[in-house]
């Protein structure tokens, strides 16, 4: 299947975050990237690498880094080996401001989060229909 230049440079930012989470969560990494950084190692300018996600989803880039980071705290809130503070730092939060970060893009917060039922996580947010 044909692929346009903006599918491609929207799909190799989704590729970066995840290996850059994989890397956070391994502990090979201890700083999360900020957007010039991804753009850097997509060899295009960070303002260029915005204008093409807004275009492509309607959405900035951030809203789909802060997508996969929710999915990750959340595999991790999972596990109640973690504790709410190992999660944040584990993901290079502050644990007081993990919990803020948290319950502004779950809509609930960690220790919430915790009490609900365990649930399967589609990463169908992070797409674009053909």
């Amino acid at each position: 299947m044909y692929q346009t230049r903006s599918e491609e440079i929207f799909d190799k930012y989704l590729q970066v975050i995840d290996e850059h989470l994989q890397d956070i969560l391994d502990g090979k990494a201890d700083e999360m990237f900020e957007l010039h950084e991804i753009a850097g190692r997509l060899f295009i300018h960070p303002t260029h690498l915005s204008n093409v996600i807004k275009n492509l989803t309607g959405k900035h880039p951030c809203y789909f880094y802060e997508r996969k980071i929710l999915e990750a705290a959340k595999g991790l809130l999972d596990n109640k080996q973690n504790s709410i503070a190992d999660v944040a730092r584990i993901l290079t939060y502050d644990p007081s401001n993990f919990t803020k970060w948290f319950k502004s893009y779950a809509g609930i917060k960690p220790s919430q989060y915790r009490k609900q039922p365990p649930q399967k996580y589609t990463n169908t947010s992070n797409r674009v229909a053909a």
